[in-house]
């Protein structure tokens, strides 16, 4: 990426832009003027850059910006919803905007972010990247900055590209083919545009790959994975002693202690480095000039995309069921155990596992001798196959505007555009509670009984399921009863927008070169809705699936003012060859947060030719999305690996365990509460109508140079700031632990931190388990929260003619990141601040290196063939000291039985190279051949637990960390 205004394209862009200088709006701005220079950094990436790296989906190319950090992508298996997005900053995906041609585009879900993935990556000219606040520009959402994809305009020919990439390893087989037809007619007046597209992706497994196929442990350096395993574990907290271990593998009676026998389910082999995605996408835009003064423009996007993901066999997983000692499967040895610890007598014991009835006898009186109670039986289903989820995208968005000219200066534009969108989630491979408890009360293998305390009637379809024995010990019977049901989720979303700008010049100002403005007002209208089956937004009912999906219904809308002008102040001469002023307000009015004023003010100054100084200050804004004002609370799924009161670590500290049993914790469980299986515990949020706008305060300053003497060469340093206060947060998992255990006194059992943040299982005293069970921690959403970054970026482009035949060209694009700071409630002082730059941890979820760079060679051979080398670098990151001294403790550090040697408390910085050839065959023909990762660099290996799931999986960062290892490419473009 190169970062520059709008002179320091390329000579062709700038070709281009002089062909038609009345359409030119650069990002940041809504003046629409050809030779308008911002205040603000603009970084642009181009199409030819995007055939270099032979880019399919918009979100490969800019999680690898030095001003990203990666959000959800094609690297994220369990924690994709489908959507892929961009993180600018590492502030958060809701707080960037991404606009198509400078418009709002059909959000993907409840957040308002838009899916790079339907992004047509074939009709893409550039893309602008403007990181900063711009919500004076663009209105809400852009605090972090903008990605404005740029479409090629009044294109005429024919393009067909063709595209196949795959691995090294002869996986991960990318197809993508696209077609491009575009025509002007009637002298020029008009011009339209068709293009279709076709993608289709490969999974690669992380068993696929020798750092993926065994789960280490990060805090151990153990075989690590889940006690939600074959054969099962059992937890039982009993009134007299308790039953917890696992199943040996003749499925006659346990090993004491969980995962001591079999040890704990590997998932990795089952789970993805790379989700497939099979994508169809139909681009269309049109113009035509009715008169010299009016012009009328239209583009419609369509795309449908299917994205697959893979997690590891479902099972029971932690749920608490009701089980009969006299259950035809259960174990004699195991039943003893039971009995033990229920307190039973021999003779009581004896009865409870010989009745051959239920609850009632067969005569229909109470059974005397049937004896039920509630346990945990953890049972890896893997006879039943993966958890599979397919997410169908759908989306529609329509433009159609009229613009023209007042007088020879003054333009005027307006523009409508709607959209929408429809992702449809479909689920398999996971059990339902009900039909699983409905099958563990049984009293023969063939005969469901109805339970005493379950209250629910015997299922004449009923299935008794074996959870006790070794793997293939569930039948299909069992399987098709308890596991064959689908879940489906409906997300929905709509954008109404309209837009009316006046814009151009005054024809007069200060300076010899006239004063610029743009005035204008928009209307936009948001709806989204989530529409699910029973099964799905029923806390609990179907196992293994993270949360419940309630219904959401959502909507809202705004009405907007803006202006903005620019000042040239001073032109021509002594140490101001020019100065600018450049100035804009946007008065928003929200359905939902009420009136919101922002402002920005800027200016450059060139003192002398190829020198200038430029900066920018901007109050923004952000409403709160649909999502966080409208989704129901409901308890999912986040990463913890110690829990404070698992196992011995309360036992003699009356103070802990005093704190332990007052949020949930029977007596009896102290001592024997599991640590949080798979490193992942339960968490209660959800959305907040109370939540109003949150507020940033964003500069920056900065130099851009050209220097005579250096002919061809521009580079710019620039420091940025962003303050958001009064932010949408919720507290991270290591919040609510610190504000609870940071300091442990008597008064603890009773500190609302404690009592009201964190709530346990009542069976058994873990912050795991059903969701309709244990609310885990409780992370409320609120404007408490305060974000601050800081950091500096640095970007150089260079060309030189070595020969008559043979031309150099240089770029270098850098983020150097000072700090990124959260903190839930700086208000209260036992809140941290909380820094992720060059830390990982379950706390800090994308990795966010303090330095990171892309440079590109690139040796062009008589105009025909090119030759570049891509060199992208990240610097060492490491585990987050907070999470050392106050949440997991330290990574492990020795000899790993699976790894060797290792360090997971810590990254060392890497580079990957890129090596691209483009040859143009003929005028019509041009192809292009690339070998990613040239040197077929490894992942560094962390372990599995160290982060959250989304970011942290098969051992290493894959979003981050190349997980699939040396690639090839080639593709090839016909234009005619």
């Amino acid at each position: 990426m190169i970062s520059a205004p709008a002179y320091a394209q390329d000579q062709d862009a700038q070709e281009a832009d002089a062909a038609d200088e009345s359409v030119i709006v650069v990002t940041g701005s809504r003046i629409t003027n050809p030779n308008l220079e911002l205040s603000s950094p603009v970084g642009v990436v181009t199409s030819e850059e995007l055939e270099l790296r032979q880019t399919n989906v918009a979100e490969q190319f800019l999680r690898e910006l030095p001003s990203a950090i990666p959000s959800v992508g094609s690297a994220v298996n369990n924690g994709n919803g489908g959507s892929s997005f961009v993180n600018l900053r590492g502030i958060g995906s809701v707080r960037n905007l991404v606009l198509l041609d400078g418009r709002r585009f059909v959000p993907a879900d409840t957040t308002g972010r838009v899916d790079l993935n339907s992004i047509p990556l074939a009709v893409i000219e550039r893309t602008e990247v403007l990181t900063g606040g711009a919500t004076t520009t663009y209105g809400a959402d852009a605090i972090s900055g903008v990605v404005n994809f740029i479409t090629k305009q009044d294109f005429a020919g024919v393009e067909a590209n063709f595209s196949q990439q795959i691995t090294e390893e002869g996986d991960g087989n990318v197809f993508r083919t696209d077609l491009t037809i575009g025509a002007n007619f009637d002298d020029g007046r008009g011009n339209a545009v068709l293009s279709v597209g076709y993608l289709d992706q490969d999974p690669v497994l992380q068993g696929d790959r020798p750092f993926g196929v065994f789960n280490v442990s990060s805090f151990s350096g153990n075989a690590g994975g889940s006690s939600n395993a074959v054969p099962a574990n059992i937890v039982f907290v009993g009134p007299v002693s308790n039953v917890i271990g696992q199943i040996n593998n003749e499925g006659t009676d346990i090993s004491p202690g969980v995962n001591s026998a079999a040890g704990p389910f590997n998932f990795n082999p089952f789970n993805l480095y790379q989700t497939p995605i099979e994508r169809f996408n139909v681009f269309g835009s049109a113009r035509y000039e009715i008169s010299e003064a009016v012009e009328v423009y239209s583009q419609a996007a369509f795309s449908k995309q299917t994205v697959a993901t893979k997690i590891a066999p479902g099972g029971s997983f932690f749920n608490t069921y009701q089980l009969n000692l006299n259950n035809p499967y259960l174990p004699v040895a195991i039943a003893n155990r039971f009995c033990t610890a229920l307190g039973l007598t021999a003779a009581q014991c004896t009865a409870g596992i010989n009745t051959p009835d239920g609850a009632t006898t067969a005569a229909g009186a109470v059974n005397p001798d049937y004896v039920e109670f509630g346990t945990q039986v953890r049972r890896r289903s893997v006879e039943a196959g993966t958890r599979d989820s397919a997410f169908t995208s759908t989306l529609f968005n329509l433009v159609v505007g009229a613009r023209g000219a007042i007088t020879d200066t003054i333009n005027w534009d307006v523009s409508g555009t709607y959209g929408e969108s429809e992702r449809i989630q479909r689920q398999s491979g996971f059990a339902r509670f009900q039909r699983l408890q409905n099958a563990l009360i049984a009293t023969d293998v063939n005969t469901c009984a109805q339970s005493a305390t379950a209250g629910t009637s015997v299922d004449a379809n009923c299935v008794p399921i074996n959870l006790f024995g070794p793997l293939g010990t569930l039948t299909q019977d069992q399987i098709d009863y308890s596991f064959a049901l689908t879940q489906q989720v409906i997300t929905a979303t709509s954008i109404a927008t309209v837009n009316g700008t006046v814009s151009g010049d005054f024809g007069w100002g200060i300076a010899e070169s006239p004063i610029s403005f743009a005035v204008g007002g928009e209307y936009r209208r948001f709806t989204s809705t989530r529409q699910s089956d029973e099964a799905s937004q029923t806390p609990g009912a179907v196992v293994g699936g993270g949360g419940a999906a309630p219904d959401i219904n959502g909507q809202y809308s705004v009405y907007d003012a803006f202006g903005e002008v620019n000042i040239p102040v001073l032109e021509g001469m002594p140490f101001a060859e020019s100065l600018t002023l450049e100035l804009g307000a946007r008065y928003s009015d929200y359905s939902t947060a009420g009136t919101e004023f922002t402002w920005k003010a800027g200016g450059s100054w060139e003192p002398v030719i190829g020198l200038k100084i430029r900066g920018n200050y901007q109050r923004s804004s952000r409403a709160p999305n649909i999502g966080e004002l409208f989704t129901p609370v409901t308890t999912g799924l986040s990463n913890l690996q110690v829990d404070p009161c698992q196992l011995a670590l309360p036992v003699g500290n009356a103070n802990l365990t005093a704190v332990c049993i007052a949020q949930g914790a029977p007596a009896g469980s102290i001592g024997s509460i599991q640590p949080p299986p798979a490193g992942q515990i339960n968490v209660t949020t959800g959305g907040n109508l109370n939540l109003g706008t949150e507020t940033a305060k964003t500069w920056t300053v900065g130099f851009i140079a050209q220097p005579e003497a250096i002919p061809g060469l521009t580079f710019s340093v620039d420091y940025w700031n962003i303050e958001v206060t009064d932010a949408i947060t919720i507290p991270t998992p290591g919040d609510i632990i610190t504000g609870c255990y940071g300091n442990i006194t008597a008064a603890s059992a009773t500190d609302p931190a404690c009592t009201q943040l964190v709530q346990r299982s009542t069976t058994t005293g873990a912050i795991a388990g059903s969701a309709a069970e244990v609310p885990g921690l409780i992370l409320q959403l609120s404007n408490l929260g305060l974000i601050q970054t800081d950091g500096i970026d640095v970007n150089m482009t260079y060309r030189t003619d070595l020969s008559d035949d043979i031309n150099l060209s240089l770029s270098f694009d850098g983020t150097w990141t000072n700090e990124n700071i959260f903190n839930t409630n700086p208000a209260n002082p036992a809140s941290v601040n909380r820094d992720c730059v060059s830390f990982y941890s379950v706390n800090c979820s994308s990795i966010q290196p303090e330095f990171s760079f892309s440079q590109r060679t690139t040796v062009s051979f008589y105009d025909e063939f090119n030759l570049s080398l891509r060199w992208r670098y990240l610097s060492e990151t490491t585990q987050e000291p907070l999470d050392i001294a106050n949440g997991n403790g330290p990574a492990f550090q020795g000899n790993s039985p699976l790894f060797g040697q290792v360090d997971f408390q810590n990254i060392p910085s890497e580079s990957y190279f890129d090596l691209s050839g483009q040859w143009d065959i003929s005028e019509n023909v041009l192809l292009t051949v690339t070998i990613q990762n040239l040197l077929d660099n490894k992942p560094t290996v962390v372990g599995n637990n160290i982060g959250s799931t989304a970011f942290n999986s098969g051992n290493t960062y894959p979003s981050s960390y190349d997980a699939l290892g040396r690639r090839y490419g080639a593709s090839v473009k016909f234009k005619f």
